[in-house]
């Protein structure tokens, strides 16, 4: 929040849209009811925000990568697909790299740190969590190294346009995002989902488990039972397999990251 303040002319809040772009009726009922900020109310700090961010974007409840981020220290960084396969013990971030020119100390540790809004979770709090999961915070370190073609490598006056591609790369694996769809397809094309959407992800352990349905051990069976009566993404996330690791959520938001408020409308689809 420091940064965008800092880039401001005025750092003034902003103020709400006069005419707001509509957003889905469930959301917005959701957004009457909490609000949550985006670049806004500059004054109020460690809070859960909404992105995009700017005030002119259509009200969503998807949360700013800063909370996404601070959840995953207590979720570890699988989610709920991959969750039903791996354990979550090695699966947790152990170090945040960041520009030093845009790092805030103050921010980071408000953010993320054991000191911030993230203190009621501390070790001696979480030893009675299950399966695995624990708060482990992340340390954060610094490149003095600047990226390339980074916005700050423009000249005075010059204005530089992010790109809006993304690049993934694995050695099996070469993909170039747009808009979250691969390049070439069209958005909402269920054939241009990313290898890592949520999608494409939930029907990679589906391909597992299929490979395992003949095995008679009762904690197969009841995976194997789970993917095939979850018709959704949403009745996937609600399976009992998942109850644990949605107790540790529930911990997370209510004690640390208060204001969180659950997305709708982006988790029916399904694998079919």
């Amino acid at each position: 929040m420091e940064l965008t303040m800092d880039a401001q002319d005025d750092p003034t809040p902003w103020s709400l849209p006069a005419n707001p772009t509509p957003a889905a009726p469930e959301v917005a009922a959701a957004l009457l009811d909490v609000g949550l900020p985006g670049r806004g109310y500059f004054s109020e700090l460690g809070v859960v925000r909404r992105k995009p961010a700017r005030p002119d974007a259509p009200p969503t409840l998807s949360k700013s990568c800063t909370d996404k981020i601070a959840l995953k220290q207590s979720t570890s960084l699988l989610n709920a697909a991959a969750s039903l396969l791996l354990d979550p013990r090695n699966a947790y971030l152990s170090t945040l790299v960041l520009p030093e020119s845009q790092h805030v100390p103050a921010a980071t540790t408000r953010a993320f740190s054991s000191t911030g809004r993230m203190a009621s979770l501390v070790h001696d709090k979480t030893n009675a969590w299950p399966s695995g999961y624990l708060f482990r915070p992340f340390q954060v370190h610094t490149a003095s190294r600047e990226f390339e073609w980074s916005r700050r490598s423009g000249q005075p006056g010059q204005t530089l346009i992010p790109c809006n591609l993304s690049a993934l790369y694995t050695p099996q694996r070469q993909e170039v995002i747009i808009n979250g769809s691969l390049q070439g397809r069209k958005q909402g094309d269920v054939k241009g989902a990313s290898a890592v959407s949520r999608r494409a992800m939930w029907s990679a352990v589906a391909g597992v488990v299929r490979q395992l349905e003949h095995d008679a051990c009762p904690e197969i069976s009841q995976l194997v039972g789970t993917i095939a009566e979850s018709r959704e993404y949403a009745s996937l996330k609600q399976s009992p397999l998942l109850l644990e690791r949605q107790q540790v959520k529930d911990i997370a938001k209510r004690n640390a990251l208060c204001g969180w408020v659950k997305n709708v409308a982006d988790d029916s689809f399904n694998i079919d």
